[in-house]
């Protein structure tokens, strides 16, 4: 079974469903309220193990009841916890968020002991955590310096590390280049990529995506997935720029597509696929994934995205 180790948040979910999302000032009366787990790390974790690998997660969750039930469920799911870290006297990480009838949604998240996770943990975890050929998967709602140790951890022995960057941090290019060197690969999103390379978010527009991926790969990645939502994903390497289409579907809620998308990226490049095979089936992970509500909830399991997969290529 391939190995996934992933580096990232926990939190829980707290998701109103509205007919739209409200404007600055305004409040818009909802359908109804769900306290769901999330967090991008967790997501991805899950994804990754219900995509068929072997997961290992790394977090940090407060010591109260949010954070117990949140490790109870990771353990139903199958997932490794024993390097997770409970933090006395902090709350666990939540999430509110919006979701609007055409599936658009807005979040606002306070980490609480997420941001506690930190590069001297990273340097706690035993060598054994850190296997050659393994995969790596490290987001950004944890430290970005814990982030990077991580990737750097896992880069020295071997593993194969994947970034996703999220939420696009505020980096000086010194820092960023520190970042991205130590990831394999990254899977941005469309704003998360212009942010990253320094060129401008015209919505109007479409990007030049293989300068983007250019100035991505200047700053140290090897390989860049920028995820597109229903336009699927651009696959950038050295030999060239690939679009990879999504499965149309139809969307009930966008929240954690980009966490199924990366989970299953992972998963597929653990097996060794090629760069653009694992990227299609990611794709069609993060298609199952907007078709239901919630987060985790709605992450697919492997034979779902088998079938999907095989319908699309």
């Amino acid at each position: 079974m391939p190995r996934v180790v992933v580096f990232g948040s926990s939190n829980t979910d707290m998701t109103v469903r509205l007919p739209r999302l409200p404007a600055p000032g305004q409040t818009v009366l909802g359908h109804s309220f769900l306290i769901t787990p999330g967090g991008k790390g967790a997501n991805q974790a899950v994804a990754a193990r219900r995509a068929g690998a072997e997961v290992v997660f790394v977090a940090a969750v407060g010591d109260d009841s949010l954070g117990r039930q949140a490790l109870d469920l990771y353990r139903r799911e199958g997932i490794d916890v024993q390097h997770a870290r409970v933090v006395p006297g902090m709350a666990s990480g939540v999430a509110l968020i919006y979701v609007a009838d055409d599936g658009e949604n807005m979040i606002g998240v306070a980490p609480g002991a997420n941001l506690r996770l930190t590069p001297e943990d990273v340097d706690r975890l035993p060598d054994s955590l850190f296997r050659s050929g393994d995969v790596l998967l490290a987001s950004l709602e944890i430290p970005v310096e814990t982030a990077r140790r991580a990737l750097e951890r896992g880069v020295g022995v071997g593993m194969l590390t994947i970034l996703n960057p999220a939420p696009a941090p505020t980096l000086t290019e010194a820092e960023a280049k520190g970042l991205l060197t130590a990831a394999t690969v990254i899977t941005p999103n469309r704003a998360e990529a212009l942010a990253l390379a320094g060129m401008p978010a015209d919505a109007g527009t479409e990007p030049d995506w293989r300068l983007c991926a250019d100035r991505l790969h200047a700053m140290g990645t090897e390989d860049v997935v920028i995820t597109l939502g229903s336009m699927g994903c651009r696959v950038a390497a050295a030999a060239g720029l690939w679009p990879i289409p999504a499965p149309r579907v139809e969307a009930v809620d966008t929240v954690g597509a980009g966490d199924a998308f990366s989970g299953a990226l992972a998963v597929a490049l653990a097996e060794r696929r090629s760069l653009l095979e694992a990227a299609a089936w990611a794709s069609a992970a993060a298609a199952l994934a907007v078709t239901r509500p919630g987060a985790q909830a709605a992450l697919p399991h492997r034979e779902a995205i088998d079938q999907l997969a095989a319908r699309f290529q």
